[in-house]
């Protein structure tokens, strides 16, 4: 027996842990239905557009690419939230870098088609470049275009001109899907040039349509998907294809409708968004099993959830989190509960994962749906300002795992065990005899029990509501380990070295037994650890986030290296805390693979020569180790060279803290406010010639036309987004008591009424509460007293201003994005005068910004928003603002950034006031519409300028288009820059053009 130096009285619970032990096998046999046609092996290299063929199967355990088991790793990111292209590679970078392997997209219809028969696919619309630039980085892609997407966007995702047409949407009536193939065959004719398959992209799968619950079991849904089915295929995707279930319901397996003779090619995937206080439940094979028991609905497929809740989002109001906002979805839903719930679909046989969200970013303009407000950050592991978050801790040790320990692609369920206080998930994979452990503590307290595992009982310790994963008789190379009380991260190979990592809680006692056939060499790189050999296993222990930092703060890595075994490669046991796991980055390259530990993030690592040359981001001075393939001598950091020397490990290190920290951002004061007022279309006298005659008798609306009243719906006159104007003439007031307006809205919808100029009142819809959180369009009469002076004959104008806000979604395909937005009838107590009505929306889509950017306020008809109108004569005015006024009040200001080019700073703007003051501002950065603000309502109060749209170095244009009512004073109040987050490193920012007038 050999000891280290340091006393072996660290390891804790010796005589449990039982020196003598007997074979490497425990419990368990491979079930009768294993599948041993493709045995476990290494994972497919990362994906690239290698102008290689490639092939992508699956049976019951994983997906199968090039005959190599895959478990994926997705995480859910959506371009049309994120207008700046060039982030869009930060993000993806981002993700690699923590774990994912694939991103999950989907294709928004409205956001790429203004009118019937137009698509833009260019700017930040370009499908192509985020697929190009997915395969750059070295993710899959499962492509989600609908034709219906959910989403939280405006209609479902639905273009606003569908809801004018004639059809029934999500079903085979003809003239919807003739649209929904023309819309298709654009999409599909991108997709197409970024396939897998064709080794031209990184397209992996392919979804169709989204969470159909309705008509599955009729003629016309199975119509309906068998026509999608086909007209996929038609358009030359080749990879396989698949339906997300809403639910556990077995809705859409294999064979459920016609897919033209193909078999084979079609996986069943069930969404699932549990609650952070429920018992994360079994969605597989230790379920109910059976159609409504989740992956045992399709027994031939892969475990496949599409959508696993990340987060969630947040209503007007912020009833789901108490007014907290999105803070309190990521603070409940946070790295714990990502353990306890992944870790349990994995034992399940989920090896098919999406996380929606990853990164949630923002839903500008009219694109929201009205079920959320203008944030979309959901809570998710990346933040709307792009900043890595606490959640990563599990989504990147578990994603690192999955990639780098083949293992996990092939388990069946084991021998049932026990480990007192403890939820334990018992799996073996068939082909290694590796067993897998997955112990759950759902209790409020802190459970430490034993684990009867690999012939012994292990002592295990899980915090409350929190999970950990244990293995037994994993191979590591040409070792094997017997067991282990450390969760693994990952096993590679770098240069001559073997490299494998364990995670765990800081400050925890980690403790790990190789089987050695001969005593190792055993040499402690850092001297917390400890170790013993006896009767043919090394144990070694260590304090986990106790190793020397090498300047790059508290904690540090923990170093083992074995070797002289009889085995000819070394082994080096990385052990670390969480903070430590997630500076470490793994990196495949052609010349081997590589292991860095050290900065905030890693994104890219190559090879040249004896150089490797790494890029990535710090927030604080840090120190850099690099461990990879034999002759490596110098490095570079973002193009800089770092001074290194050897270490006995054979990786290359720093000697303190190398890589330079942030530096401060500094950004301005906003003043020099200019200020006019607006809605000019109040005055009698406004000329309203050009505008459209509402005077429509029939409609496609789901909502009735009243009697006797002509069509108002506003997206029957081509009005599809915004606010909506109309002018109502008419001869002789003099008996008119009362104006009732009927109006449909999206959730907070607005109305304000004006008669001969002459403020009548203004009516908002209430703010859902539990009860109508989910409730898409709200409708309701406003009453305003007419004055007696304004009841006089002669001619009169009634102007009436509607903030519709957004259509509803069509979740249950019942054509609910065809409710009517705006005026819907109007009517008078006293008299019944003969109105003659015209309307005025949006004007034509912004031909780079695209239709959500703009509704139908006078000062965007004119371009008060744009950069470079003149507005030298408007008024001068400071922040706060006290104002009583009904209508709209633009105010415009410039300010100039000067960020240091080799930073990546994330800023908002953050508008605060009294929260009794009702009103509303839309907020316009160089033109764009990044969101809407509601004072007395939130919760959100801090809105994300991307960079890209926002010059950080140089001049931008800021415009705040208010909304006010009489009831009560308006702002703004104080509107200020916010820093949400930096780093020095980054990504090349182009800017997004932003033409102005």
């Amino acid at each position: 027996m050999a000891l280290s130096r340091r006393s072996f009285g660290a390891l804790t619970g010796t005589a449990a842990l039982g020196l003598a032990l007997g074979g490497s096998g425990g419990p368990g046999a491979p079930t009768a239905y294993a599948a041993h046609s493709v045995p476990t092996g290494p994972p497919p290299a990362p994906p690239s557009a290698d102008g290689q063929r490639h092939t992508i199967g699956f049976d019951r355990y994983s997906l199968l690419v090039d005959g190599r088991r895959l478990v994926l790793w997705s995480g859910e990111m959506h371009p049309f939230r994120l207008p700046s292209p060039s982030l869009w590679r930060d993000v993806l970078q981002k993700m690699r870098a923590h774990g994912y392997n694939a991103v999950s997209i989907y294709v928004s219809w409205n956001y790429h088609s203004p009118a019937p028969g137009h698509y833009d696919f260019t700017g930040v619309r370009d499908l192509d470049l985020f697929l190009r630039t997915a395969a750059e980085t070295g993710l899959y892609v499962v492509l989600r275009p609908g034709p219906y997407i959910n989403a939280e966007v405006d209609g479902g995702g639905f273009p606003g001109w569908l809801t004018a047409t004639r059809g029934t949407a999500r079903t085979d009536d003809p003239t919807y899907l003739a649209y929904a193939d023309e819309w298709l065959t654009h999409v599909n004719a991108i997709a197409a040039r970024h396939l897998f398959t064709r080794g031209t992209g990184t397209v992996l799968l392919y979804q169709i349509e989204n969470e159909y619950d309705a008509h599955v079991h009729e003629p016309t849904g199975r119509a309906y998907m068998a026509h999608l089915y086909k007209k996929v295929r038609a358009d030359g995707i080749d990879v396989p294809l698949f339906h997300n279930d809403k639910g556990r319901n077995g809705h859409w397996v294999p064979g459920s409708f016609d897919t033209g003779g193909e078999s084979g090619r079609w996986l069943y995937g069930f969404d699932g968004y549990p609650a952070p206080s429920q018992t994360p439940p079994d969605w597989g094979r230790f379920g109910t099993g059976g159609p409504t028991g989740g992956s045992t609905a399709s027994p031939t497929t892969p475990g496949f959830i599409p959508e696993f809740g990340g987060g969630w989002f947040d209503p007007w109001g912020g009833v789901f989190f108490r007014g907290k906002g999105y803070a309190e979805s990521r603070r409940t839903r946070d790295s714990a509960y990502e353990r306890r719930f992944h870790l349990t679909n994995l034992a399940n046989g989920i090896t098919l994962h999406n996380v929606y969200m990853s990164f949630g970013g923002t839903s500008w303009g009219w694109l929201p749906a009205p079920v959320v407000y203008t944030s979309y950050d959901y809570g998710a592991a990346f933040d709307e300002g792009r900043q890595p978050t606490e959640k990563l801790v599990a989504m990147h040790q578990i994603g690192h795992m999955l990639q780098r320990i083949p293992d996990f692609a092939k388990l069946d369920r084991a021998a049932d065990v026990k480990a007192a206080g403890l939820t334990v998930y018992h799996l073996t994979n068939p082909d290694t005899g590796a067993h897998v452990y997955v112990l759950r503590n759902d209790s409020g307290k802190k459970v430490s029990s034993t684990l009867p595992a690999a012939g012994q009982d292990l002592p295990v310790t899980v915090p409350a509501r929190d999970a950990r994963l244990l293995v037994t008789g994993l191979s590591l190379g040409q070792r094997r380990l017997r067991h282990g009380t450390a969760q693994p991260m990952l096993f590679l190979s770098a240069g001559r070295l073997d490299i494998a990592v364990f995670t765990g809680w800081h400050g925890e006692m980690a403790h790990v037994a190789l089987e050695c056939a001969e005593e190792p060499r055993v040499t402690q790189l850092d001297q917390e650890s400890g170790y013993v050999y006896d009767q043919g296993l090394l144990h070694v222990t260590a304090p986990l986030g106790s190793g020397l930092g090498r300047g790059i703060g508290a904690g540090g890595l923990v170093q083992v290296l074995v070797q002289g075994d009889g085995v000819d490669r070394p082994l080096l046991l990385i052990f670390a805390d969480e903070a430590d796991s997630l500076r470490l980055w793994p990196r495949e390259t052609p010349a081997g693979s590589l292991l860095v530990h050290g900065p905030a993030l890693l994104r890219t690592a190559a090879l040249s020569g004896s150089t490797v040359h790494l890029t990535g981001d710090t927030v604080a001075p840090a120190g850099l180790e690099v461990w990879g393939p034999r002759g490596i001598e110098s490095v570079t950091w973002n193009g800089r060279p770092v001074r290194v020397l050897p270490r006995g490990t054979g990786s290359l290190h720093t000697t303190g803290a190398a890589l330079p920290g942030v530096p401060a951002v500094r950004l301005p004061a906003l003043g020099g406010w200019r200020m006019r007022t607006e809605n000019p279309e109040a005055g009698p006298s406004f000329d309203d010639s050009s505008w459209q005659v509402a005077d429509r008798r029939s409609s496609f609306s789901t909502t009735p036309v009243p009697e006797g009243q002509p069509v108002l719906f506003a997206d029957d006159y081509g009005f599809h987004y915004g606010d909506v104007w109309y002018r109502g003439t008419f001869t002789d007031a003099t008996g008119i008591e009362e104006v009732a307006l009927a109006y449909g809205t999206g959730t907070q919808g607005l109305l304000m009424a004006w008669l001969d100029g002459e403020p009548l009142g203004t009516h908002r819809m209430p703010v859902p509460d539990n009860s109508t959180v989910r409730k898409g369009s709200w409708t309701d009469t406003a009453t305003f007293p007419v004055r007696q002076r304004l009841r006089t004959p002669g001619r009169h104008v009634l102007s009436v201003l509607v903030r519709r806000m957004q259509h509803d979604q069509d979740g249950r395909a019942q054509d609910t994005h065809k409710a009517a937005r705006g005026l819907t009838a109007a009517g008078f107590t006293g008299a019944a005068p003969r109105v003659r009505w015209r309307i005025q929306g949006e004007a034509a889509p912004d031909p780079v910004r695209g239709p959500q950017n703009n509704g139908g306020l006078y000062g965007e008809r004119e371009g008060w928003h744009l950069p470079g109108f003149a507005d030298r004569d408007w008024e001068s005015v400071d922040f706060p603002r006290t104002v009583r006024r009904q209508g709209v009040t633009w105010y415009r200001t410039t300010f100039t950034l000067d960020v240091d080019p080799g930073v990546d700073a994330s800023i908002g703007l953050t508008l605060d006031d009294d929260p009794y003051r009702a009103y509303r501002v839309q907020i316009f950065l160089n033109g764009w519409n990044m969101g809407q603000y509601i004072n007395n309502v939130g919760p959100q109060h801090t809105f994300v300028l991307p960079n890209g749209i926002l010059r950080t170095r140089g001049g931008n244009t800021l415009a705040l288009a208010v909304l006010s009512e009489f009831t009560t004073l308006s702002g703004p109040g104080q509107v200020r820059l916010t820093l949400l987050g930096s780093a020095a490193g980054g990504v090349p920012v182009t800017p997004v053009a932003s033409p102005g007038r």
